[in-house]
Parts: structure tokens; sequence; C-alpha cells
């Protein structure tokens, strides 16, 4: 294994024939920001252009994978042109992409929880290994806002409609072992074993036929591309909107005060 990479907001670490590529703020539970989706596209591009790298398992640093956006940040970003904000999901958007479409095998590793854009982070691995207890949600309309980084798609393409509707329009933390009995975990282990159990998981992928693999990603990607990136566009849209609402602006209040929102009904005063 070598030593960590010296940006700290990434850490990227080689394992054996794997690359383990860590979201690390844990202060603010690993939230991601946009220097981190550059970070992280540069890495995936590294990986790709090097033969002894077979796959990559995303994570966490410590006891939490991704609580997803900063809604501090989405706070600035509210105050931007409608084009501008959009602009600055295309990039969130990007990596999603990078991701997604792959070569070579990503696999995520769940510790805690997966929330927001961190659920959608995780849904554009090709597996997904999850600790007992964790979770997974998309709080969106908690905020006011909806989902991003291919969120809809992924629960859309992913879930009966009735499980997503339930985990979009409510924004509720539903368990992990609800995921896997749908068929999106493919394993649920002990907490802590997370990462260990991808790396065990990347060995047997690495040992394998890796031409083979990357044929076969392409092939199970090949249906739906068209139509996942142009649900992404749809987000893109509809969130950079939804950002500059005022749902939004009470949305985010009431989370840096700690408090339930109060949202606008149709015809209050």
């Amino acid at each position: 294994m070598t030593s960590p990479d010296t940006n700290d907001i990434i850490l990227a670490e080689r394992c054996g024939p794997t690359l383990v590529l860590t979201l690390n703020r844990q202060d603010k539970r690993n939230a991601l920001e946009t220097a981190m989706y550059i970070l992280l596209e540069k890495h995936i591009d590294d990986a790709l252009a090097d033969p002894q790298i077979a796959n990559l398992v995303l994570r966490g640093a410590g006891n939490f994978f991704c609580s997803g956006g900063d809604l501090r940040s989405l706070e600035t970003r509210a105050a931007l042109p409608v084009e501008e904000r959009a602009a600055l999901i295309q990039r969130l958007h990007d990596l999603v992409l990078k991701l997604k479409f792959c070569p070579k095998p990503v696999i995520a590793a769940i510790e805690g929880g997966a929330a927001g854009a961190g659920a959608s982070l995780a849904f554009a691995a090709d597996l997904i290994v999850a600790a007992s207890g964790s979770y997974i949600s998309m709080a969106y309309v908690k905020a006011g806002l909806v989902p991003d980084g291919g969120g809809s798609a992924f629960l859309a393409q992913s879930l009966p409609h009735q499980l997503a509707a339930e985990i979009a329009l409510f924004g509720g933390r539903l368990p992990i072992e609800r995921f896997q009995q749908a068929g999106v975990v493919n394993r649920v282990v002990e907490p802590g074993t997370a990462l260990q159990v991808a790396l065990e998981l990347g060995q047997q992928l690495a040992e394998g036929a890796r031409a083979s693999q990357s044929a076969i990603l392409q092939l199970l990607d090949g249906p739906d591309q068209n139509a996942f990136r142009r649900q992404l566009d749809r987000e893109k849209q509809l969130m950079a909107i939804a950002l500059g609402g005022a749902e939004a602006a009470e949305g985010i209040a009431a989370f840096k005060e700690k408090r339930a929102p109060r949202f606008p009904q149709p015809g209050s005063a």
C-alpha cells in the first residue's frame, strides 16, 4: 500500500491491483465540494491510464461514506444566476458520468451512510458493499430542492416506483438492508469491514479476465447511457431553478438554524 496522496481532501492509495479513493472531510461527514470532483476525476483518469490498476474502490474516511453537498455552499450558489448554478451542478454530473461509465469496475464501500449526492456517487458504482446499520437517504425535498447527481435516474432505474417515491418525496433514511432486498446493494457486512470486503472483491476481479470485464461494463451501460445523460440534464435545470426558489431559501435557513422548515404554502399571506 502506498502513502496517501498529498492533497488531503481526496486520499488515493494503491492496495494491490485496486486504487482506493477516499473522501476525506471527516469533520463534515465527507461532504462534497467542487475541488473534490476535479481531484476524483483526475485520479480516475490516472487509474485508467495505469494497466496495473484493475479496479477502483470509493469510500469515505472515518465512519461515514458521504453526506452529499454542503448546504452552506448551496446557499452561496443560490445568489448566482441560474446559468451559473447549472454550470456548477454540471461539475458534479461530469464526475458521476465518469464513475458510472468507467471501463474499470468501481466498488463503493459504505460505512455509516450515504446521503444526497453521496448516495448518487455510491449508486454510480458497479458494486456496493455496505456495513449493516448504515443507510441511504436523498433528503433534497427537506431543503426545498430536487435530486441531482443522477439521483432521480438511479432511483427510477434501480427501484420499484413506490419505493423510489418514498425515498425522494419524504427524504427519510432507509436502512441499507432495504436496498439489499431490492438488489441494489451486493454485500451487507459487519461495521468497519466494508473496505476489507470491497478489496477482496477487487482482488477477485483483478484475477479475472480484465478486458472481458471492461466489455461487459460497456454492454451493461449501453442501453441506458443516452437516457441517463438526458436525465442528468433535466436534473441540472430543475435543481438550478429550485436552488433560487423560496422553498430552498427556507429549507437551507432551517438547516442552518437546526429547526424544522416552514415552507411557504399556496394561498398563504
